[in-house]
């Protein structure tokens, strides 16, 4: 099991109905906030029976103060827990030390290996699952590399219960990680091609960005037309149905994509897994050909959750723009969503408050609908511009061909019928513009009767 401690898990693995868990955070200064852990652990199936804060500086050997361990085992005992979920990132040596002042078979389990087991349960394509079996090696093998240390040092192998080294452990996971990521930069590859298919059948992309739970997959469903569009050879999980929406974290793991239902223009609107605070870099890389979707779009639709504070909203802005701006080639429009949670006056002063990182955001309800009309508006303002043509064809079974192509890859204004011609007047991304022009330039005239 992912994330279990190394040296106290037991032979019986908790059925979902028995995994109770203590949460517990140590934080440098002020208060702790255990609302995103305690949510996180609920998305991994664990029943939240109690939580335990400290506030001061980390002790190497324990992460709190062994004052506060020891009421961390009494917690656990008053609240028969078989688990200690910890919202920092503990190392081995801690690990093994909290847990053997637990009761036997109590697990240790920190931030990532909690967000690890999520992204483990939650992965149902083949790219999800290569991402997640990258973090998962990537997680390990800092602690490969501390059982080394520590088994040289001690001289004896299985120091302070952490196993015993094989210096060969070390490259098969270094030798894993390289295969996993020739792998996943072969579907990468297929993904770009597939993308630039797309564009030069006159999609635009676009993608839904953001922190998670923030509504995005409700939004989806609220834009998406009937037409689903496969993301994959082998046709995605998600898109049996319509993307799910539930109140929890990751419901989204893998990407969809859809048709978007837009005025003029056709639109593919994916969604991508949830940013979530305080990942460390290793993981964040290990989901990077997933951020391809929203890297290499036409537009970036930045969902915020509006219902959350102005100082929340602020941070995640923040960091959502550093993720986007280092490596997104196209404009980014921000979405307030859930403002019908907002009391009246409330988003006027989030707007203000927030207008040096989200300077003309739209609002909207993704639950409700409001709003969504205007963000559909924005969409076609804010996608590159189309050009417009006007193209006199011959009227022949291939123009008329040929007029049908330009109606389902671009917007048609005016179609007219007189003397033996057709009149085109359309608006169409430059290269469908292009192809248009290239295959009404080879038409042959009309055969007279």
């Amino acid at each position: 099991m992912i994330g279990s401690a190394e040296g106290t898990s037991t032979d019986t693995e908790p059925t979902a109905a028995e995994r109770r868990a203590v949460v517990a955070k140590r934080v440098e200064s002020g208060s702790a906030d255990l609302t995103e852990i305690t949510q996180l652990a609920a998305a991994a199936g664990y029943d939240v029976v109690g939580e335990l804060t400290q506030t001061r500086t980390e002790d190497a050997a324990f992460m709190f103060g062994k004052g506060k361990v020891a009421e961390l085992r009494d917690l656990v005992r008053r609240t028969d827990a078989n688990a200690v979920i910890v919202d920092n990132d503990v190392g081995p040596y801690q690990t093994f030390n909290i847990g053997g002042e637990l009761p036997e078979g109590v697990e240790v389990i920190d931030r990532f290996a909690l967000i690890l087991e999520i992204f483990g349960q939650r992965a149902n394509t083949r790219k999800a699952q290569l991402q997640v079996e990258l973090a998962e090696l990537r997680y390990e093998l800092p602690r490969a590399e501390a059982k080394a240390s520590l088994a040289k040092r001690d001289e004896r192998p299985g120091f302070m219960g952490l196993g015993e080294y094989d210096e060969s452990v070390e490259r098969d996971i270094k030798r894993q990680i390289s295969e996993i990521r020739d792998e996943l930069e072969s579907i990468a590859e297929k993904e770009e091609a597939r993308r630039e298919q797309r564009r030069d059948s006159g999609f635009d992309l676009v993608a839904l960005a953001g922190y998670t739970n923030a509504g995005k997959s409700t939004l989806m469903r609220r834009l998406a037309a009937e037409i689903d569009v496969d993301e994959n050879a082998e046709r995605h999980p998600d898109l049996d149905t319509t993307a799910e929406s539930q109140d929890m974290l990751f419901t989204t793991l893998g990407t969809t994509t859809r048709r978007a239902e837009m005025e003029k223009r056709d639109v593919l609107l994916t969604d991508t897994v949830g940013f979530i605070a305080d990942l460390p870099h290793w993981l964040v890389e290990s989901f990077e050909s997933t951020l391809d979707s929203v890297y290499h779009a036409d537009l970036v639709l930045l969902v915020v959750d509006a219902s959350e504070s102005v100082e929340e909203m602020r941070e995640k802005l923040v960091t959502s723009h550093d993720t986007l701006y280092e490596r997104n080639e196209a404009p980014i429009v921000t979405v307030f969503n859930k403002v019908d949670r907002l009391a009246p006056g409330e988003l006027a002063d989030k707007r203000a408050a927030l207008s040096g990182v989200a300077p003309d955001p739209v609002a909207v309800s993704a639950k409700t609908g409001a709003g969504v009309a205007e963000l559909r508006d924005r969409v076609e303002s804010e996608l590159p511009d189309w050009e417009r043509e006007r193209l006199v064809l011959p009227l022949s079974d291939d123009a008329m061909s040929l007029v049908s192509w330009v109606h389902d890859h671009g917007h048609v204004e005016a179609e007219t019928y007189a003397d033996d011609q057709v009149t085109l007047a359309f608006e169409a991304k430059p290269s469908i513009v292009a192809r248009a022009r290239s295959k009404a330039a080879g038409l042959a005239p009309a055969e007279s009767t």
